[in-house]
């Protein structure tokens, strides 16, 4: 069984001015993969050609609510970020083509 590589886009105000101004897109990845499976999976899936990949892991945060009763405590698990820069000319588009 393939493991899955592109988990989900990132859909952010700052990734939203990486994608306009230097044509740079934002996913969540595997945290197991390397450069070059994040490279090829973008291009076999979006059908584009890719420049370069910078990936980040990005650390897990403590987070905590209140109840009624106790304080519950747990921590927000981390993951692996990957900043996919396309070729000029190139676009993904990634809320989809929506044709009304």
């Amino acid at each position: 069984m393939a493991k899955q590589i592109l988990i989900r886009p990132v859909i952010t105000e700052k990734s939203t001015k990486l994608a306009d101004k230097r044509n740079t897109y934002a996913f969540v990845v595997n945290r197991d993969v390397n450069k070059i499976e994040i490279k090829n999976a973008v291009e076999k899936q979006f059908n584009v050609s890719v420049d370069s990949v910078n990936t980040a892991i990005m650390p897990g945060k403590p987070k905590s609510r209140s109840t009624k009763t106790a304080v519950v405590r747990g921590t927000k698990s981390s993951y692996k970020k990957a900043f996919v820069t396309l070729t000029p000319g190139e676009t993904i588009d990634i809320f989809g083509s929506t044709e009304e």
